[in-house]
């Protein structure tokens, strides 16, 4: 498609292309002709204004104009980007308006991370290792793909996040403690079925939100509490069993415990389910 063929598959881009350039074929023929015979190389030069030119798979001007430009007006800055569009939209977006910011500002700004209130669920599987040393290759392949696909069910369920999956263990966040608690107990009972057994935690705080990921020191405490439960419990910080007062939920005190790397002690709660 010209102009953006990454997008060629897009049907809505596709509507939306060909009503911006409805023509008639002697009113293209014209356009196409008018570009063709005009020739501003003798002006380059004249040119005073910053310039900032980028293109180098595009498809529909050759990148060589784009240098010969860039030779010829002073002070020019090419800037070669991938991709193969033309249009600035359909390339990386980002990556061009970064460059835009440099060239005018001197400098880049990074994008400042979205922080907000989240509970962060934690799950790994228990004896991983030597499940996928009894069975093979093959047979533990089918397994996990069996695992992830119920995990994937209940997040869905229970409106989670997926946020990273790392071989057998996954990390998701919720916006509401009392449902990540619930989806934890029903991944719990559900994986039994399939012969595993999972440990899960979780721990509500601030977290930093960029690019689909999170992170924060709550999600460092989220892992910490994950690992120490035992197999087929999902234990929660203090800080989720307080949030989750009134839910009906009920927890049996597991003591005052030190999580590795985070400051001070802390109280953690098994679920009873």
């Amino acid at each position: 498609m010209p102009g953006a063929p990454s997008l060629a598959d897009d049907e809505r881009y596709r509507r939306w292309w060909a009503r911006w350039l409805r023509a008639s074929p002697a009113a293209a023929a014209t356009l196409v002709r008018m570009n063709m015979e005009i020739d501003i190389r003798h002006v380059l030069p004249a040119v005073r204004v910053p310039t900032l030119l980028h293109s180098r798979n595009d498809r529909t001007i050759e990148f060589g104009a784009s240098r010969y430009m860039a030779e010829h007006i002073p002070g020019a800055k090419l800037v070669e980007l991938r991709g193969i569009d033309h249009v600035p939209w359909g390339c990386d977006s980002d990556a061009i308006v970064d460059e835009i910011e440099e060239f005018l500002t001197g400098a880049r700004h990074d994008a400042e991370p979205d922080r907000v209130l989240a509970t962060v669920l934690f799950t790994d599987t228990v004896g991983a290792t030597e499940a996928a040393a009894r069975l093979g290759d093959r047979r533990w392949h089918d397994l996990l793909n069996s695992h992830h696909a119920l995990i994937r069910h209940e997040l869905e369920h229970f409106r989670g996040r997926e946020i990273d999956t790392a071989g057998d263990g996954f990390l998701a966040a919720f916006d509401e403690p009392a449902r990540a608690v619930r989806c934890a107990c029903a991944i719990s009972e559900e994986v039994r079925a399939l012969g595993l057994e999972i440990r899960a935690g979780l721990h509500t705080g601030e977290c930093e939100w960029m690019g689909g990921k999170v992170g924060g020191i709550a999600v460092h405490t989220g892992a910490r509490v994950a690992a120490q439960a035992g197999a087929g419990e999902v234990l929660v910080s203090g800080t989720v069993k307080d949030l989750v007062a009134g839910s009906g939920l009920v927890f049996r005190d597991r003591g005052v415990q030190s999580l590795k790397g985070i400051p001070g002690e802390w109280r953690l709660f098994a679920v009873e389910h």
